[in-house]
């Protein structure tokens, strides 16, 4: 049997996002039914469960490091995938194949059809699809411990089956609120839905009003509890350090960190791992800087309004380092969020090009254009992603002499990295 192609790629994708609409009925059962068809395979793996508004994937990604570098077998799961969707389940840092991913999807479509059967509206989503791929592989490669990130929220998340050693929410913000609930204190409440009786949870920085609602759950559920803010304080110099730039990645190294010296003493998890871990994480589309036709470029998945507020930090950094203002390619998932992103981007940059990624809630041209703030004295483009990046290596936007910065969705991130294909790492000041 020949090796699959992009053919066979394309139609086992078209399938399993054909399912998404399933996802629109909000909750748990249906992973839970899933699971059970399947013989659990969630129960045989040990895992950290990681929940938050911003930097989840970060810190899972940081986590799966420092376990990596301690010696253990790991499995990551997280999401959405930025190119392929092998990404988003990993052993090893080994994504997924394609011939895995049909191979997988071929099993599952008649577990799927007896559940459909029993009950004609419940048929398993694209997201129960391939967290069950995802707790399949972990225990059928032998991994020695999981790090699991939730999609939506934590409480009625498909991954909130597990039984975790530790429970980590990043941070708290709003986002995602037509599901989570209006306010911090609601979103908190879902997203501390993934502590478990008895199990230690660890608290990155958030608002004082999300963390109250946090450390009431875990009190009721008598899971002891460490706070990022009250274990390293507010100097930025006393965080730990990692490979990966920003303020807030020092941030999500200490939530990581605190994660990994809260697991129970079994997983022999040292300081001198977690230093390792966080030197060497690898985690693609967060600041990430790359040379795009011998010019700097940064690729950036600030897409909600708590990652607007890292992006001014990380833009002004930018332009004091650079002494210019960046040239930005933009696009935002819904007006909520394209507001900030906007506002934020036009106080820095010398010239936006707005684009409208491939998925069906992206902002068009015109809802992109009517943010622009009145005031800003820059140039507006109306771009496309194939005109921006027309080859392998180039991008048309700016001048020689301009850095870009490619920020917002992360479909637009995933759309862009795959138009460029390969792409040399840039130096990073300092290092």
């Amino acid at each position: 049997m020949s090796a699959p192609g992009p053919a066979e790629y394309t139609a086992v994708t078209e399938f399993l996002y054909g399912l998404k609409p399933a996802g629109g009925k909000y909750g748990i059962e249906r992973m839970r039914r899933l699971a059970a068809e399947l013989g659990h395979p969630e129960r045989s793996l040990p895992v950290v469960h990681v929940a938050g508004t911003n930097g989840k994937g970060s810190v899972a990604a940081m986590l799966d490091a420092i376990l990596h570098g301690a010696g253990w077998r790991t499995g990551l799961y997280t999401s959405p995938h930025l190119v392929n969707l092998g990404e988003r389940v990993q052993v090893d840092r080994r994504m997924l194949t394609l011939p895995e991913l049909l191979a997988y999807t071929r099993e599952l479509v008649p577990v799927a059809a007896r559940i459909e059967h029993a009950q004609p509206d419940e048929r398993p989503s694209f997201f129960e699809y391939v967290t069950a791929m995802a707790f399949l592989e972990f225990t059928r490669r032998r991994c020695d411990i999981g790090v699991i990130e939730t999609g939506l929220g934590g409480r009625l998340d498909a991954t909130n089956i597990v039984d975790p050693e530790v429970s980590v929410i990043t941070s708290i913000g709003l986002d995602h609120c037509e599901y989570l609930g209006d306010g911090l204190p609601a979103i908190a409440r879902e997203k501390a839905g993934i502590i478990k009786p008895g199990r230690p949870v660890v608290i990155g920085r958030m608002p004082a009003e999300a963390e109250a609602v946090i450390r009431a759950v875990a009190a009721e559920r008598g899971a002891p509890l460490r706070s990022v803010a009250e274990e390293f304080g507010e100097r930025l110099e006393d965080y730990p350090a990692t490979n990966l730039e920003g303020d807030y990645q020092r941030w999500n190294a200490a939530t990581a960190t605190l994660a990994a010296r809260a697991l129970p003493a079994k997983w022999r998890v040292t300081d001198a791992a977690i230093a390792q871990g966080l030197r060497h994480v690898d985690w693609p589309g967060r600041w990430q800087r790359v040379t795009v036709g011998g010019r700097l470029a940064i690729l950036d998945s600030s897409h909600n309004p708590e990652g607007a507020s890292v992006l001014a930090t990380n833009l002004e950094h930018l332009v004091a380092e650079t002494g210019r203002a960046p040239v930005v390619i933009t696009a935002a998932l819904g007006l909520a969020r394209a507001q900030p992103l906007l506002a934020t981007i036009c106080r820095y940059a010398r010239e936006v090009h707005l684009v409208v990624p491939n998925q069906a809630r992206a902002c068009t041209h015109a809802e992109l254009e009517s943010l622009v703030p009145a005031d800003f004295q820059g140039r507006v483009v109306r771009a496309t992603l194939d005109g921006l990046f027309p080859a392998a290596g180039t991008c048309t936007a700016g001048g020689p002499g301009d850095t870009l910065v490619v920020t917002g969705s992360i479909y637009l991130l995933g759309e862009a990295m795959a138009r460029l294909g390969p792409v040399l790492p840039a130096v990073r000041p300092g290092a």
